[in-house]
């Protein structure tokens, strides 16, 4: 990470000394921050979403007005969960409030998909976003990107599926920190620019665990600081991970991720325009480039990263977990996505990645797809709950709660999670990692 001097030696040794006392407290406030939720990694670890809080639930599958999820999302200090499953098609951009968790794995049946003009996540500081796909697509505006954040600080999503967006999927460049997107799918960047995206930050953004599918370039394209760890980078056109292409300077950490190859893969290596304002430390990323079926990758040779700047140690990045490039291959391909109920898109786009290298291409329509869209997102029906605090009348029984009571969501419990939280946590179970 970029330390900041901001005392002079003019200060002598009662800054020095108040520099140290500052820099202890601040490194005890850290270890003490809550996670936004077990398994929370990298620099947005530490949202706190809408925890104390109101409920909203969405009961809707409308574009707009009460209980729909643009309603949602409209104000801060909520926790969004869901009595609806299936598509939402939207005709306008969405803006998602600060202080906001979208609880995506409340949804019924086969979950949530937004289809059409995108999410912006400007300024909406400390937002928990899991289980959920957004997908744009040619029904949305030339021009947008499927997310888009180009300002904010402390962001999370986990779990999420993007898809199609029309000029970047996953989209971050401008004064952005502290944001992570792990588990996660960015797929299918429509032609005339299918990008997975450009992540160019003023602060820390971890990219972990994470699938980079069927975009023609951008897979992504970093500026800044960045921790890109442990994921999957398939069927790329003719960029993988661009390393800056600019004057200004970039910090990053790339570990244990792994390249494939896919049919319509033109640039060999996968890192390219490289210069050496990108300062790098990397570890056991590996390339399989012979699209015969099977992954069997080798290490990325040093030449192959270009002519970076080496860092022998890595940046001090938030710690994470770490797995091998295989492993991460395997993580990949169990659980990443909106995975509680995989959609006939992820399906699709996971069995492309199986194929490991035979199956695979960038689209410039979503509707040539053979679902046609966002296919069949099923709904389903939602638990009782009475108290409408978000917790089922059942679990709130089981774990001696008062299905009755729509205050007792709110109470802090000794691990430092609300039991609204608790609840929400409870329903990921082993993908929560």
């Amino acid at each position: 990470m970029i330390q900041k001097n901001y005392f002079t030696s003019k200060f002598g040794t009662l800054a020095r000394a108040a520099l140290l006392s500052s820099a202890i407290f601040f490194s005890q406030e850290l270890a003490a921050q809550q996670l936004a939720f077990p398994g929370a990694e990298g620099f947005g670890r530490f949202a706190t979403g809408g925890r104390g809080g109101e409920v909203y639930r969405v009961t809707n599958l409308n574009d707009s007005g009460p209980g729909s999820f643009r309603d949602a999302v409209s104000k801060p200090n909520r926790t969004v969960v869901f009595e609806v499953g299936g598509v939402i098609r939207i005709k306008e951009r969405i803006i998602v409030s600060s202080d906001v968790t979208i609880a995506g794995q409340t949804a019924p049946g086969d979950g949530i998909t937004i289809y059409g003009n995108g999410l912006s996540y400007s300024n909406a500081n400390n937002s928990i976003t899991r289980y959920i796909r957004i997908r744009m697509g040619k029904v949305g505006d030339t021009g947008k990107d499927a997310i888009a954040i180009a300002s904010g600080h402390d962001m999370i999503f986990d779990h999420v599926s993007v898809s199609w967006g029309r000029d970047g999927t996953f989209d971050l460049n401008g004064d952005v920190s502290d944001v992570t997107l792990q588990n996660s799918i960015i797929s299918q960047g429509l032609h005339t620019h299918s990008t997975g995206g450009l992540v160019q930050s003023k602060g820390g953004v971890s990219i972990l665990r994470c699938l980079y599918i069927d975009n023609h370039t951008r897979n992504p394209k970093v500026k800044g600081v960045n921790q890109f760890v442990n994921n999957v980078i398939y069927n790329w056109e003719v960029g993988g991970y661009i390393l800056g292409g600019s004057a200004g300077r970039s910090d990053a950490n790339i570990e244990g991720n792994y390249f494939i190859s896919g049919p319509g893969t033109k640039s060999n290596p996968p890192f390219s325009r490289a210069t050496e304002t990108f300062h790098l430390y990397a570890k056991d990323n590996y390339y399989d480039a012979n699209v015969n079926g099977k992954l069997d990758g080798a290490a990325v040779a040093t030449a192959d990263y270009g002519p970076v700047t080496w860092k022998e140690a890595p940046f001090d990045f938030p710690k994470v977990t770490t797995l091998t490039p295989q492993q991460a291959y395997d993580r990949v391909i169990a659980g990443v996505g909106a995975s509680l109920q995989r959609d006939e898109v992820d399906k699709f786009l996971i069995e492309e990645l199986k194929s490991l290298g035979t199956k695979g291409k960038t689209i410039s329509d979503e509707m040539s797809l053979p679902m046609a869209g966002p296919g069949v997102v099923k709904g389903g029906k939602a638990l009782a709950d009475s108290d409408g605090d978000g917790m089922p009348d059942a679990w709130e029984k089981k774990n001696k709660l008062n299905p009755k009571d729509p205050n007792d969501g709110q109470i802090i419990n000794k691990d430092g999670y609300s039991n609204l939280e608790k609840y929400l946590n409870s329903l990921t179970g082993k993908d929560a990692v």
